[in-house]
């Protein structure tokens, strides 16, 4: 069940994270509506949909909503498996046979009603006697109501953990249940945010577009051409909104003005980062595993939440938020 670590790339300080931006309210990704549950300046009069006019409100309380639908919203209990137990005087081959039967890799065993510890299916085919029981260590136990970011950082260093429920051992938790819809969904709103926050950076310090200079011609062909279209559509959008993740990537990474404000410490370190975050965007997008090769992605956005949900300190500055 256990994936490549790989290396982590949480030592590349704290990801350029992402509040909502204005665009998103014209877009037809109602997902981003719905996550964000924002405050909306009231545009003017002229009824005029550009970016400045429809600037949000990004203040302290909510950001603190914010950061409680991703640590209280999402919980060990979403993604745990029932942990199926035995009474310490059943046979090694009954649990076996159960183990094969269910494909299960461990189970728990009991004493006196309450589990004290497990045993894994491999030892169990191997054993001539009776199955080594390993104690449950604290170090591997969380609450049922355990964030989901505290799950994924304990799972970087444990194939396994045991979840309480009542003051017992009643579910497991692996890197396999990583893959199920609650994670995901958590994981594309966390990337989501950080394109948001590139998108409202890119806004508010490149004006009348300035950030053309930074790509080449295209990219921003490609960029007019559906802005075209959408506009076809009768969708109000400007070109901004019709960037790619790479692009605003590249435009974050060349302009100094904008990394200066985050924590990346060259242009090199951002492509690095915010790569890995598109390919996890992609992985999650298309339904593809998430745990062989953007492992140590997710434990980076899990490492660093509060950076990713509010920022550093100057790049809320330069958005007005926090206040």
């Amino acid at each position: 069940m256990s994936a490549a670590h790989g290396e982590n790339l949480s030592n590349s300080r704290h990801l350029l994270a992402a509040t909502p931006h204005p665009m998103v309210m014209r877009s037809p990704y109602c997902y981003s509506h719905w996550l964000l549950r924002s405050e909306w300046a009231v545009p003017n009069s002229s009824n005029q949909a550009t970016s400045s006019e429809t600037a949000m409100n990004w203040h302290a309380s909510s950001l603190e909503n914010l950061r409680r639908i991703f640590v209280d919203g999402f919980t060990a209990r979403d993604i745990a498996e029932p942990l199926a137990s035995f009474d310490a005087s059943t046979p090694a081959a009954a649990i076996l046979a159960l183990a094969q039967a269910k494909d299960f890799d461990v189970v728990g065993i009991r004493d006196q009603g309450h589990v004290i510890g497990y045993v894994t299916r491999e030892e169990l085919d191997t054993c001539s006697g009776d199955a080594p029981i390993h104690p449950l260590e604290e170090a591997t136990v969380i609450s049922d109501s355990a964030a989901l970011s505290d799950v994924i950082v304990r799972l970087k260093d444990a194939p396994r953990l045991f979840m309480r429920t009542l003051g017992a051992i009643h579910g497991i938790v692996t890197q396999s249940d990583l893959q199920k819809p609650a994670v995901r969904m958590w994981l594309f709103g966390m990337v989501t945010l950080v394109e948001m926050r590139m998108s409202r950076l890119i806004e508010q310090l490149c004006p009348a577009e300035s950030w053309k200079q930074f790509l080449s011609e295209g990219r921003l062909e490609k960029a007019a051409a559906l802005l075209e279209e959408r506009r076809r559509r009768s969708q109000n959008l400007a070109l901004l909104d019709c960037l790619q993740f790479a692009d605003k990537v590249q435009i974050v990474a060349r302009n100094d003005a904008i990394r200066s404000l985050t924590r990346f410490a060259s242009r090199r370190e951002v492509e690095k980062v915010c790569t890995a975050l598109e390919n996890l965007r992609n992985s999650l997008a298309h339904a593809q595993d998430i745990i062989t090769n953007d492992w140590p992605t997710i434990v980076m956005l899990a490492g660093d939440l509060d950076g990713v949900l509010a920022g550093t300190n100057d790049v809320q500055q330069a958005l007005g938020e926090g206040g």
